[in-house]
């Protein structure tokens, strides 16, 4: 009750002010909490406005081509939150009548939504008691009660989320939830946390110990990998050669260039590069204007990207590929180095007019 307490009094005196926090509307809270998974507030808002603007209702969500979806979502990364989104917008609009569950058992059912977000969801929408369990509220956790169990070991979930059941709010599990994530994100923060201006730090442990910069503990699982992708941008005409990418690979359903990826770096090898250009065009008869190297990381993932720009006369073969002129270039979903790439192209030629 006491932990509780506190997390309220702050929350309804310091809490951020965002526009899904002055509604009940489940569809938005919906939209709030996917596009704020595994990313910044500061980041989801402007994407939340933009989003609201376009699709004001599921509806429009779910009619919505997918190609406009993940174009909105350009440069929010994870994308497959976008196009779980709008499965799940035509879902619940084909199949649900357009109505929400009003639970988090059937909320967890959707596609896209996991343990966290159908608990957020059904607090906030339906004061459902449910806690809410993200790194903002791991790290809470285990400075203000000393736990020391990794976070993302399976015995610690079972011990962080029996806890968190514990200690929430019994009639205002909502408010409670959302206390808890800007405690966490403004006060409770990885590094150089404020503790002064905390209102658990009089009951917080780790503070007591002079050990809060040494909670929580996370089991370090993932190594990130090296990917060295040499795109070939080849123009013809005004017209430029893209794909639509499919498999599980990343950015699946997004437009890029003509791809080939190595095992190691390219090294400017402008042999191979001419190779491949003359099998893609089908001849001998093209220029490389410049190479253009980027670097972009994911989570799991540190890409190195290399981007030929070609100019030919010569027709290209077609390859499977599709032919798109400047207009569709920008509208059409890319990865954000391609949408850079772009960007920087069209100022360019812009410039020299």
């Amino acid at each position: 009750m006491e932990f509780s307490s506190h997390i309220l009094q702050w929350y309804y005196n310091k809490h951020r002010d965002f526009p899904w926090r002055t509604t009940k509307n489940t569809y938005k809270i919906w939209l709030s909490e996917i596009i704020l998974q595994q990313t910044r507030t500061s980041q989801g808002l402007s994407y939340y406005t933009k989003f609201t603007g376009t699709f004001p209702t599921l509806k429009d969500l779910a009619t919505a081509k997918e190609e406009k979806v993940l174009k909105l979502w350009q440069g929010l990364g994870y994308y497959s939150r976008a196009r779980n989104l709008h499965t799940t917008a035509k879902h619940i609009h084909d199949n649900l009548k357009g109505v929400f569950p009003d639970n988090y058992e059937e909320l967890l059912k959707l596609k896209g939504i996991g343990p966290y977000t159908a608990a957020a969801i059904s607090s906030i929408c339906y004061n459902e008691k449910r806690a809410a369990v993200d790194g903002n509220v791991y790290r809470i956790l285990a400075r203000v009660f000393n736990i020391h169990t990794a976070i993302n070991c399976t015995a610690g979930i079972k011990i962080f989320q029996k806890l968190a059941n514990s200690l929430i709010s019994e009639t205002k599990p909502g408010d409670y939830n959302q206390g808890l994530m800007d405690l966490g994100a403004t006060i409770c923060t990885p590094k150089n946390p404020d503790c002064n201006n905390c209102p658990l730090n009089s009951i917080c442990i780790a503070r007591s110990k002079k050990i809060i910069n040494k909670l929580p503990i996370k089991i370090k699982t993932t190594k990130v990998k090296d990917r060295y992708l040499n795109y070939f941008c080849i123009e013809h005409k005004g017209q430029f050669l893209m794909n639509k990418r499919e498999g599980n690979d990343i950015w699946k359903n997004l437009y890029d260039f003509p791809l080939r990826e190595l095992n190691i770096p390219n090294n400017k090898n402008s042999t191979h590069d001419k190779k491949i250009t003359k099998e893609i065009i089908g001849g001998n008869s093209f220029s490389i204007e410049k190479s253009i190297q980027y670097k972009h990381k994911l989570s799991h993932q540190k890409l190195n990207i290399t981007i030929l720009h070609i100019t030919t006369n010569q027709t290209p073969r077609e390859n499977n590929y599709i032919k798109i002129n400047r207009k569709q270039a920008l509208e059409l979903p890319v990865p954000k180095p391609i949408e850079k790439f772009f960007q920087e192209l069209f100022n360019t030629l812009d410039s020299e007019k």
